[in-house]
């Protein structure tokens, strides 16, 4: 549901966590005119009878965790060019269910977000049908054709975040420091996709065991590691800033560790499908009843008979799933700073895109709506703490694109962007459920435990679960 007026909003008894300022605490919220204006314990009463007789909303969060809005710094709205597969409506819909009160679009569109009047319409459509906020990234080139650079400078002023040919690597060094040296001026990070095309070309899969005993071509780890390496040294020689997109190797998050020791300004991100499938996921669908809060805590799966059609099209991804290893890598990654954010990759197909043979399968998974379900795994199983999760989703991720003081935080004066969650709340994911048009997901009939029930966008409230009552309207 969406709330479409502006009424007060309390949130009632809640747990209050906010990693970026150590608050952890039961207590109330209140929320009037966009903003926040009381945040905890008894004092929020005073605050309340303050509004004078003023009609208020109210969440009864009592054995919920309330928290900053999630941010998603890396998703695929597929809008304008590719609305079969997504709209900005449908999918910041989807992100809202998700429990991201702040998402930030990729450029591969068509026409790519190159230039001011594509930026422009991104942002005018999110202001008109959005249920969430859309942060725009421009290409780092014109064209994603990785020769030209963009009039970056001028995609700064239209209030891009930061720059990225994602899904087209710039494979050209020199085009590459350029780009560098703009986006040091300009103070936004190159949010860079690490992949040499020469050695992934042509690649379905992770190249391991799994892809030589089906007979798929693999994409090597160094496609991906060879990449970081080179584009760490160039930011080292700039002194820019690079955000190191969908980290999923080993070696990639030792090259990350090493380059911040040294000083240079990395950050890095991973998602949700890559801290928790690896490559075997490709054979076979999940089981009847998989649950990732036993064992080892890995989705099971149901091996095929080696069929080409009987694949899960739906566990092609770009980085590609990797090993139990790497996982174990990029947790410790995460836990260590060395991966600052967790970021979804939210990409949406089309049936037709993924029903078909596996090497002609689009890349991608959709995420939004099962990315906190499927993380909130890695805290039952005590991979991570919550307080870890929130962070990665919250407070650091704000910090990577210079919006920290306004979002990732509950503070008394800042926009009212908050995600409420059960974290015992148990569900099993059906696709056909989705908001987004991308069904395309792995983790469809998986069992998760954890589940967003509340989304707050800048006051109002852009989704609520209908396991919670209705907000009841009260005076003071």
């Amino acid at each position: 549901m969406m709330n479409n007026n502006s009424l007060p909003l309390l949130i009632h008894g809640g747990r209050i966590v906010d990693p970026s300022q150590d608050i952890d605490q039961v207590g109330d919220l209140l929320v009037d005119e966009g903003k926040i204006i009381q945040l905890g314990g008894t004092v929020i009463l005073s605050a309340a009878k303050d509004l004078e007789a003023k009609q208020r909303l109210v969440i009864d969060a009592t054995g919920l965790i309330v928290c900053p809005g999630f941010i998603d710094l890396h998703c695929h709205l597929r809008e304008p060019g590719f609305e079969d597969k997504e709209t900005i409506a449908t999918g910041t819909k989807a992100a809202a269910l998700g429990g991201f009160t702040t998402i930030c679009c990729m450029a591969n569109t068509n026409p790519p977000l190159d230039n001011r009047v594509t930026i422009d319409y991104v942002k005018q459509k999110a202001s008109k049908e959005g249920f969430v906020n859309v942060l725009p990234i421009g290409c780092i080139t014109k064209g994603r054709k990785g020769e030209e650079i963009c009039p970056m400078a001028e995609l700064a002023e239209a209030g891009v975040v930061g720059f990225s040919d994602d899904g087209d690597p710039v494979m050209s060094s020199q085009v590459m420091r350029s780009a560098m040296d703009y986006s040091r001026a300009l103070g936004l990070p190159v949010i860079d996709h690490c992949e040499d095309k020469a050695l992934s070309h042509g690649g379905i899969m992770n190249e391991g065991w799994v892809s030589t005993r089906l007979g798929l071509k693999g994409i090597p780890v160094a496609a991906e590691e060879s990449m970081v390496a080179r584009d760490l040294a160039l930011a080292k020689l700039t002194g820019a800033k690079v955000h190191i997109a969908h980290v999923s190797t080993c070696g990639s998050v030792e090259l990350i560790r090493h380059a911040k020791e040294k000083g240079i300004l990395v950050t890095a991100e991973v998602t949700p499908h890559h801290l928790t499938l690896t490559e075997e996921r490709i054979m076979g669908r999940a089981s009847s009843k998989p649950s990732p809060l036993k064992g080892e805590g890995r989705v099971r799966v149901e091996q095929s008979n080696l069929n080409p059609l009987a694949y899960d099209t739906n566990a092609k991804v770009n980085p590609p799933l990797r090993t139990e290893d790497d996982i174990k890598c990029l947790v410790k990654g995460l836990k260590d700073g060395v991966i600052d954010a967790i970021a979804t990759d939210h990409a949406p197909h089309t049936l037709a895109d993924k029903k078909c043979e596996l090497d002609l399968a689009a890349f991608g998974i959709s995420g939004f709506e099962t990315a906190f379900g499927c993380l909130m795994g890695l805290v039952h199983r005590g991979e991570i703490s919550l307080t870890t999760l929130i962070s990665k989703l919250t407070a650091e991720p704000a910090k990577i694109i210079g919006k920290d003081d306004k979002l990732g935080i509950l503070k008394i004066g800042a926009p009212a962007n908050i995600t409420i969650f059960d974290p015992d709340r148990e569900w099993v994911v059906d696709s056909r459920k989705f908001v987004s048009k991308g069904r395309n997901t792995p983790f469809d009939g998986c069992r998760f435990k954890g589940k967003v029930v509340a989304t707050v966008v800048n006051g109002r409230i852009a989704y609520m679960d209908d396991s919670l009552p209705s907000p009841l309207t009260g005076e003071d």
